[in-house]
């Protein structure tokens, strides 16, 4: 069966700082067209950080969106022309202080796919060792540690609910079971 629907028309009816909002128009496999809306996004990482006690770095951020404050994994997003290991090295230092020369990369997931082409590289960072953060201007949060255990528990009882960290320890779990294979980088 054909499911591929063909761009017809293309229009960017917003342009942010880094996302852009586009209208196109499409013709659906059955001939028929339709209106497509979505989000441009450049990217981004997602880095499970573990200290050499085994612990989980997290963060607790306030996310407008959503009107309320999160405790997630820590991420960022992805800089014209950076690769993405470069940007999850970079994230882990400016947002929690935390260097680590052991990385593996997990996997790649795609978090809103109704309506945005958004993608997140995941890497798991370890033999971290604490440096200063550099914090954007503008950010604020506050960085956690948690027994990988107790993170887990955390996503069971709501306390950890975005999708970007609920995925992030379910590969962690997989990887580090030997049910997941990772790269090192």
């Amino acid at each position: 069966m054909n499911l591929l629907e063909k761009q017809l028309s293309s229009e960017r009816v917003y342009q942010g700082g880094f996302l852009s909002v586009h209208k196109d128009m499409v013709e659906l496999p059955d001939g028929r067209q339709a209106p497509r809306e979505y989000i441009v996004h450049p990217g981004a990482v997602a880095i499970l950080a573990l200290t050499p006690r085994q612990e989980l770095v997290l963060e607790r951020q306030f996310r407008y969106p959503a009107g309320r404050e999160f405790i997630e994994i820590p991420a960022g997003k992805i800089d014209p022309g950076e690769a993405p290991e470069i940007t999850a090295r970079r994230e882990l230092l400016e947002e929690t202080g935390y260097r680590s020369d052991k990385w593996i990369y997990l996997g790649t997931a795609h978090p809103c796919i109704g309506y945005s082409n958004e993608k997140i590289s995941y890497y798991l960072a370890q033999e971290l060792v604490l440096s200063e953060r550099q914090l954007d201007e503008g950010e604020f949060l506050e960085v956690l540690t948690r027994p990988l255990d107790a993170a887990m528990e955390m996503v069971l009882t709501g306390e950890i609910c975005d999708s970007k960290s609920i995925v992030g320890l379910h590969w962690l779990a997989a990887y580090l079971s030997g049910r997941m294979r990772g790269v090192p980088i």
